[in-house]
């Protein structure tokens, strides 16, 4: 049995890491997805109880995620559609204006003090931490200008090109990078042996 990918957190801002949630299968298809997303992403502090994440969450994040998708991927060869690109930003928009977890500093048992959320985290408020950060990378005119999806074969994945030279070509050198130089490497060889 093949164990579910763990989430990524390397592409410069939450909102594109949450993007990789449908890379490279779909990783918010229960709410147990959903909660382990959540938590890596330190969405709420550790030990934050989620049992009350229910199905109707899916909907919401899922359809979070796809206006995001909209705003922040380079679709080559087609201008991106502007009614469909201000839905998305008008929805971003509405879901970035709900009150996000209130944080608090509680005592733990051996004294220190440790993060711990007001209230059980409801689901607007945890999406609008997302469309919050969707907007920061939106109006960061740096952060939009270095924005890349991956050279990758069929890899989905939008970063941040934060590399010196801005000529990064895979969101990952040891993941998409390395397959890329494998593949060139049979290439290679199947050339070679082909001409011999």
């Amino acid at each position: 049995m093949a164990h579910p990918q763990p989430p990524r957190f390397d592409c410069g801002h939450l909102c594109l890491d949450f993007l990789t949630t449908t890379h490279p299968e779909e990783q918010l298809d229960t709410p147990t997805g959903l909660r382990t997303w959540i938590t890596a992403a330190h969405l709420v502090p550790e030990a934050t109880p989620l049992d009350h994440i229910t199905p109707h969450w899916l909907v919401g994040f899922r359809e979070l995620r796809g206006h995001i998708d909209q705003l922040v991927r380079p679709i080559p060869d087609r201008a991106p559609d502007p009614r469909a690109v201000d839905i998305s930003l008008a929805r971003v928009n509405d879901l970035a204006r709900a009150a996000t977890p209130a944080l608090r500093a509680v005592r733990a048992p051996d004294g220190t003090l440790t993060r711990a959320l007001d209230r059980v985290p409801e689901c607007a408020a945890l999406l609008a931490v997302l469309a919050r950060d969707t907007v920061e990378l939106l109006t960061d005119p740096v952060a939009c200008a270095s924005l890349r999806q991956c050279a990758g074969d069929n890899c989905p994945v939008v970063y941040v090109d934060t590399s010196r030279g801005r000529r990064r070509r895979w969101c990952s050198s040891e993941i998409c990078g390395n397959r890329e130089r494998v593949a060139r490497h049979r290439r290679r060889a199947d050339l070679a042996r082909a001409r011999a």
